[in-house]
C-alpha cells in the first residue's frame, strides 16, 4: 500500500464530498477550532503550541473567536487559574461545515452500496481513525 495512494483518495473524496463553504474562513482558525474539538482542557497555552505560534499570537486568535461567537471560555473547576477554551454550537457547525463529509452526498452513496461494501468502508474508517489518534 503507497501513502501517496491513500492521499489521493482521501483528497479525492474531500473534494467531492465536502460541504459547499459558505463563509470565508481562515486555515488557522479550522486548525484552532479542531484541537478545542478533539482534545479536553484546552487553554491557550495548548493553542499556542499546536498552532507553533506565541502566546500573544494565540491569545488574539482566540480572542477574535470568541468576538466571532464560535468559541467560549471558563475556568477549570480544579484550577481557577487556568481557563479552558469550549465550542460554542456556531462553532461546532462551523467547524462541521468546513472540515466534515456532506451527509447528505455521503448517505446517496451509501444507499448504492451493498452491505458488504457499507461494513468495509466502516472498519476501513474506523481502524485509520483509532490508529491516528496515536501518532
Amino acid at each position: 500500500m503507497k501513502v501517496e495512494e491513500l492521499n489521493s483518495y482521501w483528497t479525492s473524496i474531500y473534494y467531492h464530498l465536502h460541504y459547499t463553504h459558505q463563509e470565508k474562513i481562515t486555515h488557522q482558525t479550522i486548525r484552532l477550532l479542531q484541537h478545542i474539538d478533539k482534545s479536553s482542557s484546552v487553554g491557550i497555552k495548548e493553542i499556542a503550541d499546536y498552532l507553533h505560534v506565541s502566546h500573544n499570537t494565540a491569545s488574539e486568535h482566540v480572542k477574535r473567536n470568541i468576538d466571532k461567537g464560535y468559541v467560549y471560555k471558563n475556568r477549570d473547576i480544579h484550577d481557577e487559574r487556568k481557563v479552558i477554551l469550549h465550542l460554542t454550537e456556531a462553532g461546532k457547525d462551523l467547524l462541521k461545515r468546513n472540515s466534515s463529509l456532506d451527509e447528505e452526498k455521503v448517505s446517496a452513496i451509501l444507499r448504492e452500496m451493498t452491505a458488504s461494501e457499507k461494513q468495509l468502508i466502516q472498519q476501513a474508517f474506523q481502524l485509520l481513525s483509532e490508529r491516528a489518534k496515536h501518532v
